[in-house]
């Protein structure tokens, strides 16, 4: 699996004039076939970007290119398949599906003024990390030592919401195309040209037809961009689902802080949401998630308190090799230590927030071609072990609305290669270096293996010590 991921990195030995013969079309829906020239009349509507797919990723790309400066005179379009999402009141319960936002995100959404809503509207900052194993007494704290946020468990409709505002804050260069589906592209045969003939045609569902000097794909995991332009997407389905729900605790707490376990059949985490509530996110196989789903309340209770809290899965070895490993760590690094938190324990689940999804990892081998640009999940899908995935695409977004506003400064052609392969690289590198270090975490962790769990031990204790590690992990986890 490993040496899958470190392939995925694009070839480009061919150049940018044959990239065509490297992604064959096919004549299936969204997939059509090479045109020489599209139409370009009364009843085609031209953009200079087109974002495709109006999620969270989605809303935050168009919003981006709305409130950049040196964008400000380019024509914009988000297509949404959905209705508007915008709610002027607060539902009494919380979602079960919310993200962990890091202050690199924060910072993105903040750019657009999104940041302000959400913070008006509920938000939940988190200001410690406890991480621990449960085959032995390893575990690994990261916090600050001025206690700054080291992030926020925000509602995935509260972001969504927030950002859909702030679309309206400048409609006047963001065009929203509510219930809206593409069915068909047309892609440029001409490379080097600046007519019409080498912009991407989109038909709609509704038979209106569009053209766009760009085409992002922010359509999730099942990309019909990335199908329609011939990027392969290598896929691989983890032999697990995750349960989310909305927990209440047995009593009120500061609960500023994400605790998440290490179980032998997978991770299960505890994020702040308020005094009294936090969400469950738990990974687990199949057969498990399906059981939990299905359990009485209590039941369901009881296997969460029972995963935090017992010690089934430690052997006497395990612990006593990893308690002398501690004493010498703590004495050649006695700053590095940490006292250890006991979790909240839980007392009832809201009604009807258990939920269940598979989960799998996913990478697009390339995130752009000529025109096209893939951000989010349509480029790549990662295990919620580390909270990434939104961060992910808040990273891309952030990057490629970068190289965009420099060629729009210097007035370049927003879709061409040349700036489009900047981004890639640059966020190439950085996501398949997080998933390729999940990856590995998510494996290492489960087996109750006595090697491997010794192994494992040693290096979270070993990590723990040293706090410019720690620090490096959190200053690359948090952009």
């Amino acid at each position: 699996m490993m040496a899958a991921l470190v392939g995925l990195l694009p070839c480009r030995s061919l150049g940018p004039g044959s990239r065509k013969s490297l992604c064959p079309r096919t004549g299936s829906v969204g997939s059509l076939l090479w045109r020489g020239s599209v139409r370009s009349n009364g009843s085609t509507a031209v953009y200079d970007v087109v974002v495709s797919g109006g999620g969270m990723v989605g809303t935050a790309m168009a919003a981006a290119l709305g409130h950049d400066v040196h964008l400000s005179d380019k024509k914009v379009l988000l297509l949404e398949a959905g209705s508007k999402k915008v709610s002027n009141q607060l539902p009494k319960n919380y979602s079960n599906r919310v993200s962990a936002i890091t202050p690199g995100s924060a910072t993105l959404l903040n750019s657009v003024g999104a940041w302000e809503h959400i913070c008006s509207t509920r938000i939940r900052p988190f200001r410690r990390m406890q991480v621990w194993d449960a085959c032995s007494e390893a575990m690994i704290i990261f916090d600050k030592e001025n206690l700054d946020d080291m992030g926020y468990i925000v509602e995935n409709d509260v972001i969504l919401s927030a950002l859909t505002k702030q679309l309206d804050a400048v409609s006047d260069r963001v065009e929203v195309l509510y219930r809206s589906r593409a069915v068909g592209y047309t892609w440029p045969l001409h490379y080097q040209t600046s007519d019409t003939s080498s912009w991407v045609q989109i038909d709609l569902a509704d038979g209106r037809r569009l053209q766009t000097k760009l085409l992002i794909g922010a359509d999730g995991q099942n990309s019909m961009v990335r199908k329609a332009a011939g990027i392969q997407n290598i896929q691989y389905q983890y032999d697990q689902s995750a349960v989310v729900a909305t927990l209440h605790l047995s009593e009120a707490t500061d609960n500023n802080v994400a605790w998440q376990r290490f179980l032998p059949s997978g991770p299960i985490a505890l994020l702040p949401l308020s005094d009294t509530l936090s969400s469950l996110v738990w990974s687990t196989s199949h057969e498990h998630a399906s059981q939990l789903q299905s359990m009485d309340e209590e039941s369901f209770v009881d296997s969460i308190n029972s995963a935090f809290w017992s010690n089934a899965n430690h052997s006497d070895f395990i612990d006593t090799a990893g308690s002398m490993f501690r004493s010498a760590v703590s004495l050649l690094m006695p700053s590095g230590t940490a006292s250890r938190q006991l979790p909240p324990s839980v007392a009832k689940v809201d009604p009807r927030s258990r939920a269940v999804f598979p989960l799998g990892l996913g990478h697009a081998t390339e995130y752009v071609q000529h025109r096209v640009a893939l951000i989010g999940d349509a480029a790549h899908r990662i295990h919620p072990l580390a909270g990434q995935g939104v961060n992910m695409g808040f990273g891309d977004i952030a990057c490629l609305t970068h190289y965009l506003s420099a060629a729009a400064f210097n007035g370049k052609d927003l879709g061409s290669l040349k700036h489009l392969l900047q981004y890639e690289g640059e966020r190439q590198r950085h996501n398949l270096s997080l998933m390729v270090a999940i990856d590995l975490l998510k494996r290492l962790y489960s087996t109750s293996i006595a090697p491997f769990v010794l192994l494992r031990t040693w290096g979270l204790q070993a990590t723990n010590a040293v706090p410019p590690v720690k620090e490096r992990i959190m200053a690359f986890a948090s952009k």
